[in-house]
């Protein structure tokens, strides 16, 4: 008797972000080589290494933000490997810089409502986490204490987190987070990693550069290593410190 095995193959999940051959230039000077990364729907990878690394070249190739890039950036499922930073922001895209570009001329509200977007969905069909006031202030409640104080006065740790806040305002899909706890204080790291995990519980994926090794094993599911310009380790589990 002939005996038949049927195989289910498992499905095969659509990263949120994939590069691929990612490279990227400062005039002639070429600091990313072929870097090739994904990222899963609602799921937190670090990018992680010393100053100087190419972290933060990464985030801004894909992004959009190099003088010159070439390679593949897919995300949500449209091609962005030759978008303008705008337009990959209008698709659910979050960047949020290591020198923040807050307005300082501008309160704490005003900043916030600048970043106000529509309601987003994921490919899907499913609607993506929305953000309010409300929930910006439940996230960051120093912020609620500050709404009308000018930017300009502000920490340092402060403007960080009305950087991220104003990111959120806009619904993305994910947010590209360079070095979070960069020349902030203790507390606010943990703000920031408090945050993290938040986003995360509510579906937000987020691609974070970080040289604190510590903190991106708190935040992550997994990391790749960067070593001038190049991925030197493949996807890799992050644990827990114990």
């Amino acid at each position: 008797m002939t005996q038949t095995f049927t195989h289910t193959a498992a499905p095969v999940v659509t990263p949120l972000l994939e590069a691929q051959g990612l490279n990227a230039w400062y005039g002639t000077a070429q600091v990313l080589f072929n870097a090739q990364l994904h990222v899963q729907r609602g799921e937190v990878v670090a990018l992680i290494g010393r100053n100087g690394a190419g972290k933060s070249s990464t985030l801004k190739a894909i992004m959009g933000l190099m003088p010159r890039r070439t390679g593949r950036v897919v995300f949500a499922g449209h091609d962005i490997s030759n978008a303008e930073p705008y337009q990959a922001a209008r698709l659910g895209l979050g960047y949020v810089p290591e020198d923040r570009r807050i307005f300082t001329d501008l309160t704490v509200l005003e900043n916030l409502q600048l970043g106000v977007q529509a309601t987003r969905q994921f490919a899907d069909g499913s609607v993506a986490p929305q953000w309010s006031l409300d929930k910006i202030f439940t996230l960051f409640p120093n912020l609620a204490d500050m709404q009308q104080r000018p930017a300009s006065h502000m920490s340092g740790g402060e403007q960080q987190m009305l950087t991220v806040a104003r990111t959120l305002m806009g619904n993305p899909l994910m947010v590209l987070l360079d070095e979070p706890s960069e020349g902030v204080a203790p507390v606010i790291v943990a703000q920031m990693g408090e945050m993290i995990l938040a986003l995360k519980a509510q579906g937000v994926s987020v691609l974070l550069s970080e040289q604190n090794t510590h903190f991106a094993r708190w935040v992550s599911d997994r990391g790749y290593a960067l070593d001038r310009g190049q991925l030197t380790a493949t996807p890799a589990t992050v644990a827990t410190p114990q």
